[in-house]
């Protein structure tokens, strides 16, 4: 039973690091006017690389209460690991 609880959680970290990928990659392409490269190279020269990751951490939203609505509450649950690993990273840029 503990071996499935951890895959769970496992695949729902993986959806939530997808996702916020995903998410990252659809604002810049959307709303920027340069390439993707570009995009993530003026944005950690100007110290906007915790901002970016933050609107891209939005599609999670997605996935965790979609997970909810299913009842995969340990997926549902990896996804929050994954945000917070996220929230984590946008502190790191912050501070350092």
């Amino acid at each position: 039973m503990k071996t499935n609880t951890n895959k769970e959680i496992i695949i729902g970290f993986l959806v939530g690091i997808i996702a916020n990928t995903i998410g990252t990659l659809i604002y810049v392409v959307l709303f920027s006017d340069l390439g993707i490269a570009d995009t993530f190279k003026a944005a950690i020269a100007q110290e906007h690389i915790g901002s970016l990751l933050a609107l891209g951490a939005i599609l999670n939203l997605v996935a965790f209460f979609g997970f909810l609505k299913l009842r995969r509450d340990y997926r549902a649950r990896g996804v929050m690991i994954a945000t917070i690993l996220t929230a984590l990273v946008i502190l790191y840029y912050k501070v350092f």
